[in-house]
């Protein structure tokens, strides 16, 4: 009979020590899981809490917002619209930005002062889009510089993490603050505050653990309380509550599209039952980096050549202000309302500047045509319209119905990208026609290619709303698409038709012949998985008497379509879990003895993972019962 046994793979620079510990190493699976593979719990009941104040934070790349709302009270959403260094002016959000200033009293060591926010004079230089760096695997934008971001963070000694607690923790602050004036000390004092925290639906596994260490260290409470959940998720739990669409039916798929200042999320969702209203992931989730700010950077460049770089630089140096009027009034009019249908010339404020025909500047205003504007717009928009192009055709492929996009976020409450967008998807030719049609392809065909585009109110608070909605009311999302192949390494009995023997070991403890580094996986690319079935990863452990009863295993994935049998350096180590069978009683080890009169103690038990909307959490399960959490340090 082959024994399955799970083991924690060496790290790359041991993996060619012979230094194995043979009674930690290895271990036989139960019969379960060697016949049945990974194993589904029956779904949880969940139980109701007392009254809480859900908080729901919105981290973002370039805009920050916070939303909050009192369980008795569901549909009195607030916004958090005043913030420090507003001067008064109100602002669903605020920037994603922060410095430090050396603090009064160095010598002893204290802490340096941080400004955020709005506290910036235009000229200061400050961290922007520090939450990019949290997740190494992904793109940075071309104005982000690395070398730039390190040398402030160096200058105090400090980290990105560091830094994004420190934001974090300002954001924190405020919102208990503005939390208390709103309903008094004495009811803060008494009432359970629950945060959520959303993060990008591309955001790797560290990097969301990540987040949530930051949000710990800033205060909202321990990673186990503080709930996640993905951006364009909690964009969709508000839209669809908001605008409750009669025309879509069971069956059919919608895209939110959330467009955000340096990049742009999306996830497709299945329309599982109406009442009440539950969804599937139907599309693994894509993004790319085209977000508004992009925009903001090709109207510098456009001034640039209008101006010639040498005023125009001047300009920015000796009439800072000049320019962040002009920035403002493009960000806060152009970007939203420019229609190239309606609009013939546009007069931006650049006041202070002299007048000069030749590029357009009269009576301190800089004039441009839409055909200008739509040059700055288009390559932008372009690639947005790619990115949900592309989860339209995944989902045709599969004979799915596409019904709607739905744009949310702050570039998604641009009028060009909601009429690019709708221009493409309401003239697009049909699917290719087919000579023997299945009831997919027929409904693809009377879908014709047109795809309705929403523009719900309230677009740039979409997602804070969400988060809001997705902790008074918990999910309304069943399953989601694993973005990666998880899985687990393991040792079996060595097989000559089936293994090379040079990779065969003798294990004293098994009296055989075995192979090591055999990959199992639990979880399938783009399987559609759900927080309320846990995947059971089982193991049996042995022990000598007196040895460590703290374990540790390894949890594996692979990005490519078809993952290998066995495992290869190319392989990404999600996370080490380390398991403590101190709390497991005495009387579940089993005491067995090999051949030879080697006594050792044998435990079966199981690590449950929960993958949720956004993060992997573990637990420790003996014989049905819940001894504790596993630690999990990602890497």
């Amino acid at each position: 009979m082959s024994l399955n046994l799970p083991i924690r793979p060496a790290a790359p620079s041991q993996r060619n020590r012979d230094s194995r510990n043979y009674f930690t190493s290895y271990a036989t699976p139960s019969s379960t899981e060697a016949i049945n593979g990974p194993v589904r719990e029956p779904v949880r009941e969940v139980t109701p809490a007392s009254d809480r104040l859900i908080v729901g934070v919105d981290f973002g790349t370039t805009f920050s917002g916070v939303a909050a709302v009192y369980t008795p009270t569901p549909d009195d959403i607030e916004i958090i619209k005043t913030w420090p260094g507003g001067n008064g002016i109100t602002s669903d959000k605020v920037p994603t930005e922060i410095s430090y200033e050396p603090a009064n009293d160095s010598v002893n060591g204290d802490e340096p002062t941080v400004k955020w926010g709005f506290q910036f004079k235009p000229e200061e230089s400050r961290l922007r889009c520090i939450k990019l760096f949290l997740d190494r695997s992904q793109k940075l934008p071309f104005y982000v510089s690395p070398l730039e971001t390190a040398a402030q963070l160096k200058r105090f000694n400090k980290t990105v993490v560091d830094a994004v607690s420190d934001y974090l923790t300002q954001i924190y602050r405020h919102t208990m603050d503005t939390l208390t004036r709103r309903y008094g000390q004495s009811f803060m004092a008494s009432t359970r505050v629950e945060f959520v925290l959303t993060c990008p639906a591309v955001w790797s596994d560290a990097a969301k653990n990540t987040t949530l260490q930051a949000a710990e260290r800033a205060g909202m409470g321990s990673k186990s309380q503080i709930q996640m959940i993905s951006e364009p998720e909690a964009a969709a739990v508000y839209t669809l509550k908001a605008i409750q669409p009669n025309h879509l039916k069971v069956g059919d798929n919608f895209i939110v599209c959330d467009g955000g200042g340096g990049t742009v999320d999306l996830i497709a969702y299945k329309i599982i039952s109406l009442k009440p209203l539950r969804v599937e992931e139907s599309a693994v989730g894509t993004g790319g980096l085209c977000g508004s700010a992009f925009l903001n950077y090709r109207f510098e460049e456009h001034v640039r050549n209008r101006l010639g770089s040498g005023r125009f630089e001047e300009m920015k140096i000796k009439k800072g202000k000049t320019w962040q009027m002009a920035l403002q009034y493009f960000e806060e009019s152009i970007k939203r309302n420019f229609n190239e249908d309606e609009e013939q010339e546009i007069n931006i404020p650049f006041p202070g500047l002299p007048d000069d025909e030749a590029v357009g500047l009269d009576s301190g205003f800089l004039s441009m045509t839409a055909t200008q504007v739509k040059d700055i717009f288009e390559p932008v928009v372009k690639e947005v319209c790619d990115l949900v192009q592309g989860q339209v055709d995944g989902l045709r492929a599969k004979g799915g119905i596409v019904s709607g996009i739905i744009l949310v976020g702050g570039f998604g409450q641009s009028d060009y990208l909601y009429r690019r967008l709708k221009s493409h998807f309401t003239s697009a030719a049909p699917p290719p026609y087919s000579e023997r049609p299945t009831y997919n392809s027929a409904s693809t065909l009377q879908d014709g290619g047109s795809i309705e585009v929403m523009q719900p109110m309230y677009a740039w608070t979409a997602v804070v709303r969400g988060a809001v909605l997705r902790g008074l009311e918990g999910s309304m999302v069943i399953s989601r698409k694993a973005r990666l192949h998880y899985g687990t390494s393991y040792a079996t009995v060595y097989d000559e038709a089936k293994h090379s023997v040079s990779e065969r070991y003798w294990s004293p403890l098994w009296e055989r012949w075995m192979v090591s580094d055999r990959m199992q996986w639990h979880i399938a690319k783009g399987e559609a998985i759900s927080p309320l079935s846990p995947i059971a990863f089982h193991y049996t452990r042995n022990f000598r008497p007196g040895q460590s009863l703290v374990v540790t295993d390894d949890l594996i994935a692979c990005e490519a379509d078809e993952p290998p049998a066995a495992y290869t350096r190319d392989l990404i180590h999600v996370c080490t879990l380390t398991t403590d069978l101190n709390a497991v009683p005495r009387s579940l080890f089993t005491r067995l003895t090999t051949t030879r009169g080697v006594e050792f103690d044998n435990l079966d038990f199981t690590l449950e993972m929960t993958v949720d909307s956004a993060g992997l959490s573990f637990e420790l399960k003996v014989d049905g019962v819940r001894y504790g959490r596993v630690e999990a340090e990602f890497h």
